[in-house]
């Protein structure tokens, strides 16, 4: 079920960075007091009351013809197309400019729920200078501040309220559904075409050609799947979206519809930094991971070509070590007989329970074996172990106090569940909770 998603807009030195770090919790967004500091668009998830959406902080919208300029504003241009709702925000301080006035314009034209918020307003005697914004066209403007988190409340109920109602998922239980995502032209439309032994999705050597998430469905050796194709960005004929600016939002959107996510790698021009940003967003989506190495094909192997560069991938991935890695070739077909049962296999970890009893066993072994130590005088006591989700599979761990698990002690029980049960392809997730 995809989430909603929140585009954030104005003029530069507004506070857009601000209010995007109050809304995710963190600071994601570099803050600066100069017009301009955010040049790309930048993506996290929120949350607010029952609604979890993904949130993109643009560059600012600034008219002029300078090549920055025009960048951060196709930016922009394509966060208000990828939105369902835009947060329009403006200066509370200095009133409505030429400058917001055009980026109204632009909003207008989009058709999509605006709600106007006025920052910086970060004391009662301010809230007059609100008024004067109506003239704007957008309704109600909600008074705001970034730096005190004032009025945001109000702010978020009025976006939340603008969000499509959820359809029902309707997925079957058996079938597969993965994923592609990668860099452009690392060879994702190709893999498709190689599985249906037909061109089922238009193949280019030009970036971006993949217009639209296709879902294409697939069934081999008894078991039925769905393959997503991540599409690049394209918008009126013309691609906003360079080498190293994929379009991060509808890889977000093909990620939370799939069980397995494929991460596409490019064996001819190696690895790059962009690949382990998208790669990121699945991990942190709790999805299962495969790495695929494409273009096998274009270089030229050994005996231990395969390892070194599987060492590589190790050494840049280190988060993702627990996805198998395959390498083909799509336009060959070369060892594309291996990367099926590696889905499979992802897909039934990610989805697999394991027996309290059994998970109990194996945590007290862990301990017999590297005792918990003492911390401020005080020993960490585990008392049991269950497991309380899947996809990912998740696990609680009762202790008589959670600050006494260190993260280097958590990340050994973990490693253990890992060893006894298996789980490759799949994150495993671990809780410390307090027995009551």
């Amino acid at each position: 079920m995809r989430k909603s998603v929140v585009a954030i807009v104005g003029r530069p030195n507004v506070g857009k960075s601000t209010i995007f770090n109050r809304l995710v919790g963190e600071r994601i967004s570099i803050v600066e007091d100069i017009p301009g500091v955010t040049r790309d668009r930048i993506y996290a998830q929120a949350e607010w009351l029952a609604s979890t959406f993904n949130i993109i902080d643009t560059g600012g919208i600034e008219i002029g013809d300078e090549p920055l300029l025009v960048q951060m504003r196709h930016q922009a241009e394509v966060a208000i197309d990828e939105a369902d709702v835009i947060i329009f925000l403006v200066n509370g301080r200095e009133g409505i400019t030429a400058a917001d006035e055009e980026v109204a314009k632009l909003l207008f034209k989009s058709n999509k729920p605006i709600v106007l918020g006025v920052n910086k307003i970060d004391n009662p005697e301010m809230r007059e200078k609100v008024y004067e914004y109506y003239s704007l066209g957008f309704g109600e403007p909600y008074p705001i501040s970034g730096s005190h988190g004032l009025g945001l409340g109000d702010l978020l109920d009025k976006v939340v309220s603008h969000f499509p109602e959820r359809e029902a998922d309707n997925t079957d239980e058996q079938t597969i559904y993965f994923s592609l995502i990668g860099r452009p032209n690392v060879g994702k439309s190709s893999l498709v075409n190689a599985f249906l032994n037909e061109e089922r999705v238009i193949v280019s050597e030009i970036e971006g050609t993949t217009r639209d998430a296709i879902d294409t469905h697939l069934h081999k050796d008894n078991q039925d799947y769905v393959i997503i194709d991540t599409a690049g960005m394209r918008k009126r004929g013309k691609v906003y979206e360079t080498t190293e600016k994929y379009s991060v939002l509808r890889a977000l959107k093909a990620i939370e519809r799939s069980d397995v996510v494929l991460v596409l790698l490019d064996a001819e021009t190696g690895i790059r930094e962009q690949d382990k940003k998208i790669a990121g967003y699945a991990h942190e989506a709790g999805r299962a991971i495969v790495i695929v190495v494409n273009k096998w094909d274009t270089i030229e192997t050994s005996e231990k070509s395969m390892k070194d560069f599987e060492t590589k991938i190790r050494a840049h991935f280190l988060y993702l070590n627990y996805a198998p890695i395959v390498f083909l070739s799509a336009k060959t077909k070369k060892r594309l007989h291996t990367l099926l049962p590696s889905v499979k296999l992802a897909s039934e970890n990610h989805a697999k329970r394991v027996q309290t009893n059994v998970l109990n066993d194996v945590v007290m072994d862990a301990i017999a074996m590297n005792p918990t130590s003492t911390f401020k005088g005080r020993r960490l006591k585990v008392l049991y172990a269950t497991q309380v989700a899947v996809k990912p599979p998740s696990f609680v761990v009762f202790v008589n106090d959670p600050e006494l698990l260190h993260f280097s002690y958590e990340r050994f029980l973990e490693n253990k569940i890992r060893d006894a049960f298996g789980f490759v392809g799949t994150p495993i997730k671990l809780f410390a909770r307090k027995r009551q």
